[in-house]
């Protein structure tokens, strides 16, 4: 069953790319809600100095020669945590978006489940998408949430805490794929048999770097998010083997 992690067993993942304006505050501000936790940066590939700026904020540093995607960044984090013993990943954004008090409450959903999700949408902040995102993330969430047998109102977060099973599985079968990381990852914890919440956060305005969004990419994004739904469910369950012990 999901347990309580301790605090000295918690790994913050932070993926980033072309971070470097933004990386070394979130490291510092992470440090200061969640002092006990250790924090990885994953930079994915940057061509500028992501890297130099989180280790000089005090963080880990796991840089990868080519850019992977978040998906790719967060396997790197998910074998770190089970090679190194940690009970709990917490992803964060090192673009400022997510607020690191919020980590607390994941970490406390974790008593009862195996992957918490830090949802928009839940009373929390005043956090909007319009158009296609929100007909998109819409349609994910009524489709997930039954997946899950969870009411799940935000499956695209990307502010999210895994405990010890999921580590597991996700060490291995974590999706690398443009948004298999959020969309898929549900699918695959849920037919592996984890227990799958979410908790209200508030987001932010990022605080440097460039959007992965855009106003004139909404259609597109509908339309990719409708594919990602469709290609996780096609996978065979074999393609990331059986459920995790409990």
């Amino acid at each position: 069953m999901p347990v309580s992690p301790d605090s000295s067993r918690i790994l913050i993942v932070m993926p980033a790319f072309n971070e470097q304006a933004s990386v070394a505050a979130v490291v510092r501000e992470v440090r200061e809600k969640v002092p006990d936790a250790s924090i990885l940066v994953v930079d994915d590939g940057s061509k500028d100095a992501t890297s130099r700026e989180a280790r000089k904020a005090g963080a880990l540093v796991a840089t990868l020669p080519f850019n992977l995607g978040v998906g790719g960044a967060m396997r790197v984090g998910f074998r770190h945590a089970l090679t190194h013993g940690f009970e709990a990943v917490v992803q964060v954004d090192s673009d400022g978006q997510h607020d690191p008090a919020g980590v607390p409450a994941l970490l406390r959903e974790l008593e009862s489940a195996d992957l918490v999700l830090g949802a928009r949408f839940a009373g929390e902040g005043d956090y909007r998408v319009r158009g296609p995102r929100q007909w998109a993330m819409k349609l994910l969430a009524i489709v997930l949430s039954r997946t899950s047998r969870a009411k799940l109102t935000d499956t695209t977060s990307g502010f999210r805490a895994s405990g010890p099973r999921a580590i597991r599985l996700f060490a291995e079968h974590y999706p690398a794929e443009y948004l298999g990381d959020t969309i898929e990852a549900l699918v695959i914890a849920s037919r592996s048999g984890l227990i799958v919440r979410q908790v209200p956060v508030a987001m932010r305005v990022r605080a440097g770097g460039v959007p992965s969004h855009n106003p004139f990419k909404a259609a597109a994004y509908l339309g990719r998010a409708t594919l990602a739904l469709l290609v996780a469910f096609m996978r065979p369950r074999s393609t990331y083997g059986v459920a995790v012990e409990r």
